[in-house]
């Protein structure tokens, strides 16, 4: 029987409207799509039972796992899925242990049907519940990472529940907005509980350089933004010969204390998650995969994968919960890695990168930032950041921080920065032009110090001499951007293509009321003499 799927849930679907067919443009085939619906409207389930019942660990940890195992690039197995919407059921039972196996369930205790939603005929409200939902999503990632060290609070864990309670509810789009608008709020908590899990566990991040060389000799990449699945693997090659490589997203390990003191973390991998199937091929080393931005796999190097956490794909070996890396420490061994140094590069050709400026570090240097831009020296800051893609024209986010003046700060964060983050753009007053605050999960940093420098001039952070531009892409962008607008932040420039989920009004409402405007790859091109203008 042929399936069919739809999903609209990240910006480079087909023909930026939606995936409809046998398989996504992500690679997720029909039967993994409608089973990660299955699973939501599981998790929707889970939530009206949970209304009025007391929730508990297992509770929490079935809705952050079944919301994580649908975000893009995470989960391509069925079987998987399958099992995450048995634990959620299964934990369902546990709050309603009278309703199982009743013949006349009563329909406020069922699983949602996605369909539903998919076919809402009011397209502001399909539209805000989409952006709840992927929303939720997202800041699941990052609840998920905190939890994962110990860290978790009451009311982010409650607004799961909420949030997806209200998804399968007849409400309308006065409801609605301002339950995505607190959407931001609580994810803007759930990120400072991430950041404060990092950072005491693993020390404040530091300014470090990263070489883009792999040395000879065997070696492991590890992708993804799990820290403690870093950490443990780590400790379960010292002493072995083997080195480990970050990718990706995992990129800001290096610079946390903690990390950076195994002598056996030497590098990173690669470029951009979107390469990763050029990249990989044949290289004579394993590849964990800790959470999302996994691709399906090549052929050329499809049984050097490893698996762990929600992340799976069918074939590929899976490391449990038990954390025991020997299978992926053995296949490194087996394989030798390179006999001789391996010299890499970035987009642009350079031989290493730099990461660790985090919210500490520039705080710590933030009466030398005041001065610059007093005296003139610093004219303005851009951040420019967000998720990276692979559909073609995002090199212009590569063209704009190589284009801007010498006069200006560039702050990046998440994986857009590796469009541009091996250029050398010199310094200004002893600081880097370019400075790499880390990762998406990391975007409560760029707020803290937008608002420290506010204090420091006697200004609104809309006043600053600041401009973002953020590069879209899946369900963490959702999160972060509601996050900012939360905040209030204005005049934030979005490209280079919108999602689809976004309505019309919707765009409309968020223009009007904070300025957003879409920047396409020709506005970026041509960014002093156009302006960017929303929905052109």
């Amino acid at each position: 029987m042929n399936q069919k799927m739809f999903c609209y849930q990240c910006e480079q679907t087909a023909g930026c409207t939606g995936c409809a067919g046998a398989c996504g443009v992500c690679g997720k085939d029909a039967q993994v799509a409608a089973l990660q619906d299955q699973l939501t409207g599981a998790l929707i389930g889970l939530a009206r039972a949970s209304d009025g019942h007391t929730t508990t660990e297992s509770t929490h940890r079935a809705m952050l796992e079944g919301l994580f195992t649908t975000i893009t690039n995470v989960c391509f197995d069925a079987q998987a899925v399958q099992r995450q919407i048995d634990a959620v059921h299964a934990e369902k039972a546990k709050l309603l242990p009278g309703c199982s196996g009743c013949a006349s369930p009563c329909s406020h205790n069922d699983d949602y049907n996605m369909e539903k939603l998919w076919q809402e005929p009011d397209a502001d409200v399909k539209s805000l519940k989409s952006l709840l939902l992927f929303g939720l999503r997202g800041m699941a990632a990052y609840a998920y990472h905190a939890r994962a060290l110990g860290y978790s609070d009451a009311e982010v864990d409650g607004f799961f529940y909420r949030g997806m309670f209200a998804i399968g509810e007849d409400v309308g789009t006065e409801e609605l907005l301002p339950l995505v608008m607190e959407t931001g709020r609580v994810n803007l908590k759930c990120m400072e509980l991430l950041d404060r899990a990092n950072t005491e566990t693993y020390g404040t991040p530091q300014p470090t350089t990263v070489p883009l060389t792999i040395e000879k000799g065997p070696f492991i990449v590890v992708s993804g933004h799990d820290l403690y699945d870093l950490y443990a693997l780590l400790e379960q090659t010292k002493g072995k010969g083997i080195n480990i490589y970050t990718h990706g997203e995992m990129l800001p390990a290096h610079a946390y204390p903690k990390l950076k003191a195994y002598p056996h973390l030497k590098g990173n991998f690669g470029t951009a998650w979107q390469n990763q199937q050029k990249e990989f091929a044949n290289i004579p080393a394993p590849v964990l995969f800790t959470t999302n931005c996994l691709m399906p796999p090549k052929e050329s190097y499809a049984g050097r994968v490893f698996t762990t956490e929600v992340v799976a794909y069918p074939g590929m070996v899976h490391i449990g919960e038990e954390r025991d890396f020997t299978p992926v420490i053995e296949k490194a061994l087996e394989l030798g890695g390179y006999p001789e140094e391996h010299p890499m590069t970035g987009i642009n050709g350079g031989t290493q990168v730099t990461t660790g400026y985090g919210h500490g570090t520039i705080l710590s240097v933030a009466d030398q930032v005041v001065a610059a831009v007093r005296s003139g020296a610093i004219r303005h800051f851009y951040l420019v950041g967000g998720c990276d893609g692979a559909r073609p024209g995002r090199n212009a986010y590569t063209e704009f921080v190589r284009n801007t003046p010498q006069d200006t700060v560039i702050l990046t964060l998440a994986c857009g920065k590796y469009r541009f983050n091996d250029l050398d753009l010199g310094e200004i007053g002893g600081l880097p032009r370019l400075m790499d605050m880390g990762q998406c999960n990391d975007a409560y940093g760029a707020i803290k110090v937008a608002t420290a420098l506010a204090e420091a001039f006697g200004c609104g952070v809309n006043d600053l001499p600041l401009t973002l531009v953020l590069s879209w892409y899946e369900q963490k962008a959702v999160c972060i951007l509601l996050s900012l607008l939360y905040l209030g932040i204005q005049n934030i420039h979005l490209g280079p293509t919108l999602p689809a989920f976004v309505s019309p009004n919707v765009l409309k409402l968020l223009a009007e009321k904070f300025h957003l405007t879409f920047c396409g790859e020709e506005e970026l091109r041509h960014w002093d003499q156009a302006a960017c203008k929303i929905g052109k």
